[in-house]
């Protein structure tokens, strides 16, 4: 007999949603919500569609955060099967939104259903936040409900996001935060010339190069308990015509800060701008800030799902703060307590992704069990 939790991700994974669209995910899970008593509101921003549903007015307010857009597929011709037809292979689900997070959606769902029915006594509140925007530029999803719910003074104490966390086994892995992400387009000014003739031109390639170097062996930060030290990276670099016999006037220069909450915004531009001044560079900064850090150190929602796993799988979780951005950054601007937890990830984003099936029920029930252990009985 097929599970609820699993009928319900294979009819979510047969909707094309790629970002920014729903293509009706949201109304789905709203047909299931309000019966179990959630007033519901859809927050439309562009072409984003976004859902904030909540059951009653205590505190304290557990939320469940997810996202119902989706990757493209990729060559469709390279799946085994129709990444948006839910198909079953050795033990596995396959399907675009599978494991990034189609499947932790539905286990939300019925975990709630689940526990609403068996506890209707139970304190606190409840509350979902979807959007279908977490794949894309970010800009009308998560952030504007976080926006609106600041606003009119919601407080939200705790949020688990759904995204896939886990690595080998469900549950060996959460994350209880993220670095934060910084973009950097760098252009050294030079003086086009001949290059028999160096003395005429001035070559930035040979003027950058000590100062990338610089930056490259720099140390940012220190690594703590949570967070690595704080990264920077070239990504791209391009200077010249295409010939071999012109000095370029310009050298393109893109990298990255992966940084944690050690570091702040400003004070890595300022010793970047630092060193760029040291070494004479004649040059233009474009800075863009994709994402601050966030922590939630060790407490009450952490040791409610660590808990819940050990008694659902028998693993010890790791905290971990490895990885890319989420719209968990957006979310603990106002929640003090944001835990990021779903299934493996090894095929996200991938040809073919997949989650396997016997994780499918477990996970719900981690779900279930945290709201017990976070919202017992009045």
């Amino acid at each position: 007999m097929t599970s609820k939790t699993l009928a319900l991700a294979e009819a979510l994974i047969s909707q094309s949603s790629v970002t920014p669209e729903d293509k009706g995910c949201q109304a789905r899970l709203i047909a299931l919500l309000e019966p179990l008593g959630f007033v519901c509101e859809t927050i439309q921003s562009g072409d984003v569609t976004n859902l904030w549903a909540r059951k009653g007015s205590t505190q304290p307010l557990l939320v469940f955060a997810g996202h119902t857009d989706v990757v493209p597929t990729g060559p469709r011709d390279q799946w085994q099967s129709d990444p948006f037809l839910p198909s079953h292979r050795d033990g596995k689900l396959y399907g675009r939104g599978a494991a990034d997070m189609k499947t932790s959606i539905a286990a939300m769902i019925v975990a709630v259903e689940e526990f609403t029915q068996a506890r209707p006594d139970h304190s606190g509140s409840i509350a979902f936040l979807i959007t279908s925007d977490e794949e894309g530029p970010a800009t009308d999803g998560t952030v504007v409900v976080c926006e609106r719910l600041k606003a009119r003074g919601e407080k939200l104490d705790y949020c688990i996001v759904g995204e896939p966390t886990s690595s080998a086994e469900l549950g060996d892995m959460i994350k209880n935060g993220r670095r934060g992400t910084m973009s950097g387009k760098l252009v050294v000014k030079g003086i086009q010339g001949h290059i028999a003739y160096p003395h005429l031109a001035k070559n930035p390639i040979h003027l950058a190069a000590p100062a990338l170097a610089e930056l490259a062996s720099e140390k940012w930060d220190e690594a703590n308990e949570y967070y690595l030290p704080t990264s920077w990276q070239m990504s791209n670099i391009h200077g010249g015509t295409g010939a071999s016999n012109v000095i370029p006037g310009e050298v393109v220069i893109d990298f990255n800060f992966r940084f944690s909450t050690a570091s702040t915004v400003e004070g890595l531009q300022q010793r970047v701008h630092a060193i760029l001044d040291k070494h004479g560079l004649e040059y233009t900064l474009k800075w863009t800030v994709g994402g601050l850090p966030f922590l939630t150190p060790r407490g009450d929602l952490s040791a409610a799902l660590s808990d819940a796993i050990k008694a659902e799988t028998g693993i010890e979780t790791e905290l971990s703060t490895t990885g890319g951005t989420s719209d968990g950054r957006f979310i603990a601007q106002i929640c003090p307590q944001v835990i990021e937890f779903g299934p493996p990830n090894g095929s996200i984003h991938k040809i073919d992704e997949h989650i396997e099936v016997r994780f499918i029920d477990p996970l719900k029930n981690i779900y279930r069990r945290t709201l017990e252990n976070l919202l017992p009985k009045i």
